[in-house]
């Protein structure tokens, strides 16, 4: 099952308090006073009781060394109060002033090249700089002092999408010293990066530094280590401001908005430290794929905060402003995507930014008001999205969405098959994962996702899209979940590499090939771009295998070509492995009859191409991405939360159409 919170710790319901938080950033220090006014007015009239303060306030907070200018916050909190909103405190910390880059040039990061990443924009602290944690914290010290007991407080926010690296001098030596926890020795160190390969081997720390722009291609472990060691920085840089508003208010849960299924941060990790697990979301409105990749995102979040509530912190309400094309939402996508949020377990829908800024590098992106103003449609969908998530809070917030299937999912595989040196540029990990969980999705079967060392048995299925590096543990983890007459699917290329990104002997760890029925892993045998490989009865992409099996392992094979005859699919008992990609609706289709012989099934039989459905506590959703309306079968009499319809057999699902039912009594 997904894991247990290690902490008694205050939690989202702190915040929520049986309702569904609905809000967004505002950034009143861009306007004047008198438009506060005006804000709070349509803030009352969409609903909204939440709103994310401060995240960019850096300058205006300390505009010198030292300095505190509070004033304008102690307005907008008591203005928040008075108006019965929570706030969300920030602290400003992701973008320093313009003094401190001046005054602590060693504040700034360095690329691989060894560009300073002047200020001028946003993020442009390294993570290992002490003068930069030191006036970090004694900014979050006097907001916590000078807050925390403030009645409009519900939450903190620390930083704001922790993405920063940095390979300058600080970086180096804070590198220097990880690794140094880590190995202990140089000679410990030499033997894990493996650098008896062209001459790489280091005599003494002093020769470590960051993987800095190389001739050829760079050392793979190094590279490994030192986005494990950025990851961790970052981490430090948000435990110490947390730590310092957890002083202050214990009571109060603490946040950090995740991107994503960003690259650079080890989230599992990460989650650990949080009371609030939240994230961004920006799918695009054109991509036909975008409602599974929100599932997706959604899944993984919810994972991450234990399968319990997690928080939408960002979504765009109309166009964002970084595509090449910056198309708005067709009317109603605005209101399916943030239900599909809470389907899957949000107990807060909020959105960058409260209103649309007239200046500035995102001054296009949208905001819940928009240059449109009120009477603007973006506006006006957002006050339908608040009313209805007022009348369905009480029933939904705290409740869980329950899943038998896990994806396995884990940052260091992530970057260790990541390298440059790989076999094929065109296995990108990321997009694995979406093909196997869009399989799933369309197959209207609800996931989670787990990290492979996790507690595997509550699961019924556990599929592993492709998890490159494995540790030991989780080998067993895998091997113990199959013992105890769990079913087990993975994808290609897992198991191949240690921990150290050593290749284990024969290509695939020995234990996963006797699992699996596989005597030698002969050769891989890698896709060129749209080219496919015929298997019996489905077309494989991306890759293939050239495996020699045991005997009645095998079940499909491959059909022509070099590989004609060979295993493309094997199963022993409760392990499967597939050796290539099959197209999506092969896919889909193989893990639906593994799904079901493992005894899982979807919410609703029969449910239509396109019409998502998710059991939320007692409650069943269903949401048509369709652009045509659709007829759903839904046995027995239910009533319709946001409409307070009764249902009795079928439902009809509109355009981007939203139903939430229970069982009438």
């Amino acid at each position: 099952m997904d894991p247990t919170p290690t902490r008694n710790a205050p939690s989202l319901a702190d915040a929520t308090r049986g309702r569904i938080l609905f809000g967004g950033d505002y950034n009143p220090e861009q306007w004047p006073e008198e438009t506060w006014q005006e804000d709070v007015r349509l803030m009352k009239e969409a609903g909204v009781n939440s709103v994310t303060v401060g995240v960019f306030s850096w300058a205006k907070l300390e505009p010198r060394p030292g300095a505190r200018e509070f004033g304008w916050l102690d307005l907008l909190m008591d203005l928040m109060h008075e108006h019965g909103i929570g706030v969300v405190l920030a602290t400003p910390t992701a973008s320093p002033p313009p003094w401190m880059g001046r005054l602590h040039p060693e504040t700034l990061p360095r690329d691989e090249d060894g560009r300073v990443e002047w200020w001028g924009s946003r993020q442009h602290f390294s993570h290992s700089s002490a003068a930069y944690r030191r006036h970090a914290a004694a900014v979050t010290e006097d907001l916590a002092a000078r807050y925390g007991s403030h009645p409009a407080l519900t939450m903190w926010h620390i930083n704001n999408e922790y993405c920063t690296f940095d390979y300058g001098d600080e970086a180096a030596a804070a590198f220097r010293r990880w690794l140094q926890d880590k190995y202990g020795t140089v000679e410990a160190l030499n033997r894990a990066w493996g650098t008896a390969f062209w001459s790489q081997g280091y005599d003494g720390w002093h020769e470590v530094l960051p993987p800095r722009h190389a001739h050829y291609m760079k050392n793979p472990t190094h590279v490994l280590d030192f986005k494990r060691f950025t990851s961790d920085m970052l981490l430090e840089c948000y435990a110490a401001e947390r730590d310092i508003v957890r002083r202050h208010t214990p009571h109060i849960p603490v946040t950090t908005n995740f991107m994503p299924l960003w690259v650079g941060q080890d989230a599992w990790k990460w989650a650990a430290e949080e009371d609030v697990v939240s994230v961004d979301s920006y799918p695009d409105p054109r991509d036909p794929l975008g409602a599974q990749d929100n599932a997706l995102l959604q899944d993984m979040t919810r994972s991450q905060a234990a399968g319990g509530p997690w928080m939408l912190m960002e979504q765009a309400a109309g166009p964002v402003n970084w595509r090449g094309v910056n198309h708005p939402k067709p009317r109603g996508l605005n209101r399916l995507w943030s239900l599909q949020a809470v389907a899957r377990g949000a107990d807060a829908v909020c959105y960058f930014q409260w209103r649309q800024s007239r200046q500035g590098a995102e001054k296009f992106h949208s905001g819940m008001v928009s240059h449109a103003g009120e009477r603007g449609r973006t506006f006006q969908e957002v006050k339908r999205i608040g009313a209805e998530l007022a009348r369905i809070g009480t029933e939904v917030t705290g409740t869980p969405v329950l899943s038998d299937i896990a994806i396995l999912h884990e940052w260091n595989s992530w970057w260790a098959g990541a390298q440059d040196g790989r076999l094929s540029s065109e296995v990108d990990y990321a997009e694995v994962v979406r093909a196997w969980h869009r399989a799933l999705w369309e197959a209207h079967l609800t996931t989670a996702f787990a990290h492979p060392e996790h507690d595997l048995t509550g699961y019924r299925l556990v599929v592993v899209p492709q998890l490159y590096l494995l540790t030991d543990a989780a080998i067993d983890n895998l091997l113990a979940y199959v013992r105890g007459g769990g079913t087990l699917v993975c994808g290609f290329l897992t198991g191949v590499a240690d921990e150290d990104d050593r290749v284990r002997p024969g290509g695939m760890d020995v234990r996963l090939r006797e699992l699996f029925g596989i005597r030698t892993l002969h050769e891989w045998w890698p896709l060129d771009a749209g080219s496919t490989a015929e298997c019996e009865g489905f077309r494989g992409t991306l890759w293939s295998e050239e495996i020699e099996a045991e005997d009645g392992v095998a079940a499909a094979r491959y059909e022509g070509g070099e590989l004609h005859g060979v295993p493309a699919v094997l199963r022993r008992g409760g392990a499967w492995y597939v050796s290539t990609l099959p197209e999506p609706e092969a896919l889909r289709d193989l893990l639906a009859r593994i799904a079901e012989d493992a005894g899982v099934r979807p919410p609703l039989d029969g449910l239509p191409a396109g019409v998502e459905a998710v059991r939320r506590g007692g409650l069943l959703f269903l949401l048509n991405h369709r652009r045509d309306a659709v007829t759903v079968s839904v046995p027995g009499r239910h009533r319709d939360l946001l409409t307070g319809a009764d249902v009795a057999e079928t439902v009809e699902l509109g355009r981007y159409g939203v139903v939430v039912l229970e069982e009438a009594p």
